[in-house]
């Protein structure tokens, strides 16, 4: 078993920063590929930015140039740096990851979630 467990978010306002973490920690071999969503009420949870399993990394359009995803495959954890953050960017942020076990068995993992709050 997996567990994602992040941590990072707050209130902070525009223009400000905000640095999310995604600790791993169980049956991992390999992670296939990362990615951080977000949710807001009455919504689809939308995809922030992910890294691919060869590596690649993609940003949606509406955080380019502002969120950085990044890895520390050392500490099986995943960061997203978030600059000049936006009232529009105030959402609960979920990582996602997928995950293959030593029984070479592969599944996606959800964090917990985490509210990011941005005031005008």
């Amino acid at each position: 078993q997996v567990q994602l467990v992040e941590s990072g978010g707050g209130l902070v306002q525009a223009g400000g920063s905000l640095r999310l973490s995604c600790a791993a920690s169980g049956d991992i071999f390999t992670i296939n590929s990362m990615a951080w969503f977000r949710q807001v009420p009455g919504k689809q949870r939308e995809s922030v930015a992910r890294i691919s399993n060869n590596g690649d990394i993609n940003y949606s359009d509406f955080v380019k140039g502002r969120f950085t995803i990044s890895h520390d495959a050392a500490k099986n954890t995943m960061f997203l740096q978030m600059n000049n953050l936006k009232p529009e960017d105030t959402a609960v942020y979920y990582c996602y990851e997928n995950i293959q076990s030593r029984s070479l068995t592969s599944r996606p993992y959800w964090g917990q979630g985490t509210q990011v709050t941005v005031s005008a």
